[in-house]
């Protein structure tokens, strides 16, 4: 039986829960960051960086505004707000059979923010336990 992998992906927006995330990767995943120009591939990587997004992306302003969905991938458009900083972006999602994410790319906009996020994501990833 498959998950509904975008309604998962929701409730882990939600919930911020890193057991629902891992969950939900795939162990092949690959995540696009769009502050780092190579993909990272595994499930350790992504987790780490998907978690570490939802504490930076993850305050009463973000929203998810649009949602296109086929079969096995779907767009989610966000905005949010950071520092007086207004981000709109896009989450690509591409799963297996199974439900589980096999690709996971982030696009961020205007410039202003992706210069934000970057400085916002390596701070919680020095943070991170190794």
């Amino acid at each position: 039986m498959t998950t509904n992998t975008v309604q998962a992906w929701h409730e882990v927006v939600a919930s911020r829960s890193p057991a629902a995330l891992h969950a939900l990767l795939a162990d092949d995943v690959v995540f696009h960051s769009p502050v780092v120009h190579t993909p990272q591939q595994g499930r350790a990587i992504t987790h780490a960086y998907l978690a570490a997004a939802l504490q930076v992306f993850g305050n009463e302003s973000f929203r998810y505004v649009r949602q296109i969905e086929g079969e096995r991938e779907a767009v989610l458009e966000f905005m949010l707000e950071i520092d007086g900083i207004a981000i709109n972006g896009v989450d690509l999602l591409r799963w297996d059979i199974d439900g589980r994410i096999t690709e996971f790319k982030v696009m961020l906009r205007p410039l202003k923010a992706v210069n934000l996020i970057h400085q916002k994501m390596a701070a919680m990833l020095q943070q991170a336990p190794r």
